[in-house]
């Protein structure tokens, strides 16, 4: 690792929770604790696991997550897991509801959502939402990025996502935008995300959140009032039961008359987690295939969207789409074309 690090320690006298994939074969663990008794010998070292499967961030990371909540509040958090050990490596120190977490800079102490599923697996239930990196992240395009025709604001900070549609006032031809109830419903991050929409064309959000957004409790007047928030067309995403793009009238060819894409019925879901972002990017990556941003090149958008997403639920996480191939991707897409007979 190199020196470079965000933040200060000082004198340790807080307690440290100790989290690593060492294990317990060889000396590794007692060697840390050997250099941390010298280093602060008046702060209790408390094991939390050295179990977790090696090299695996996301794992530590939900450990982290799934403890958090029991740690004293002025702990530091010494988490030590990297799949590029030996290489240079910066020091991550963040701060989290007054403890520090100290780690490799490699993704460690990212965003992090946990919620829950009922029997309608369209509709998540947020139990947990923790910032962490992004309380602090200051996001810079590379300068090679800042030609691209096409940008996507994933969901994060609105503040965020303005820095970067600012950055990339060149060339970019459609903008497209996501985000979740917890900037929604604030009345601060609600401000900035208003102001974000503006520099929006195309918003990709789900049923709930679009009724959260233009505070209405039937989805036809939410997408009006959304629309006039500035976005040229808006997706909305139904789960199980497809999507349906609306346009403003006028945008994109004419009419704002709306095109309902189903989804693909499975037999067995997995993960609903990401499928919306699995959508998003087949969506946009379909998008910025074509020569022409009409509503032809948008309905085929968003069976492609659906394609992504039928395959993000078959397994846990991102594992089916680091498998998927473009042969898999173009097959399935031949199955939307037989249900629905799109040319």
């Amino acid at each position: 690792m190199t020196g470079a690090r965000r933040g200060k320690l000082g004198p340790v006298t807080r307690p440290i929770v100790f989290l690593s994939d060492f294990g317990f074969r060889n000396e590794w663990v007692g060697i840390c604790h050997a250099v941390l008794a010298r280093a602060a010998p008046e702060s209790r070292v408390i094991d939390l696991s050295h179990g977790v499967p090696p090299l695996d961030v996301r794992a530590v990371a939900l450990v982290l997550a799934d403890s958090r909540r029991f740690l004293a509040e002025d702990a530091i958090v010494f988490a030590v897991v990297d799949p590029s050990v030996g290489a240079d490596r910066d020091v991550a120190i963040e701060t989290a509801s007054g403890r520090l977490l100290v780690g490799p800079d490699n993704g460690l102490f990212s965003f992090f959502w946990r919620g829950e599923y009922g029997e309608n697996l369209n509709e998540a239930k947020t139990l947990e939402t923790q910032l962490n990196v992004f309380q602090s992240f200051d996001p810079q395009v590379p300068a090679e990025y800042l030609d691209s025709q096409y940008l996507f604001l994933a969901n994060i900070d609105p503040v965020l996502q303005g820095n970067v549609r600012r950055q990339m006032d060149g060339r970019v031809k459609l903008v497209g935008g996501d985000t979740m109830n917890y900037w929604i419903t604030d009345p601060n991050h609600r401000k900035n995300l208003l102001e974000t929409l503006k520099r929006v064309d195309v918003l990709l959000i789900n049923d709930m959140e679009a009724k959260l957004l233009a505070q209405e409790t039937s989805v036809p007047r939410a997408v009006q009032k959304v629309l006039r928030m500035g976005p040229r067309a808006l997706v909305i995403k139904h789960g199980e039961y497809g999507a349906t793009v609306f346009f403003k009238e006028g945008e994109f060819g004419g009419g704002r008359h709306p095109f309902r894409a189903p989804a693909l019925p499975m037999e067995e879901v997995r993960d609903p987690t990401g499928a919306g972002d699995s959508f998003a990017g087949g969506f946009m990556g379909y998008v910025a295939s074509q020569k022409k941003l009409d509503r032809e090149t948008f309905k085929r958008a968003m069976f492609y969207g659906g394609v992504m997403g039928s395959f993000a639920v078959e397994s846990f996480g991102t594992e089916r789409l680091q498998s998927l191939t473009r042969e898999e991707i173009d097959a399935r897409y031949q199955v939307f074309r037989e249900l629905t007979h799109i040319g």
